[in-house]
């Protein structure tokens, strides 16, 4: 447990932090199972939507530094060649 002023701030600005942060790591996770049901259904049109809402939530995460800047990239190429292969299938 914290004793000084300064510690019990700390431990207050982490824990607000960290409910923050598991909001957006929720999101991301989220919004990539969307996509990800959406790709296995064959729905391209349905996938292209969802992914511009999985890219535009990964890179909140990677601008907050919740994910780092290169996974999210990744993260993004993957995706896009995977509803590309779907909506190239139709």
């Amino acid at each position: 447990m914290a004793n000084t002023k300064s510690a019990l701030k700390r431990v207050r600005q982490n824990n607000a932090r960290a409910l923050h942060n598991k909001t957006w790591r929720t999101r991301v996770k989220t919004e990539r199972r969307r996509l990800q049901k959406a790709i296995d259904e064959g729905d391209a049109k349905g996938a292209q939507e969802i992914f511009g809402e999985f890219a535009s939530a990964i890179d909140r995460a990677a601008r907050r530094k919740m994910v780092h800047r290169n996974a999210a990239a990744r993260l993004k190429s993957e995706m896009s060649l995977r509803v590309n292969a779907v909506a190239a299938a139709k």
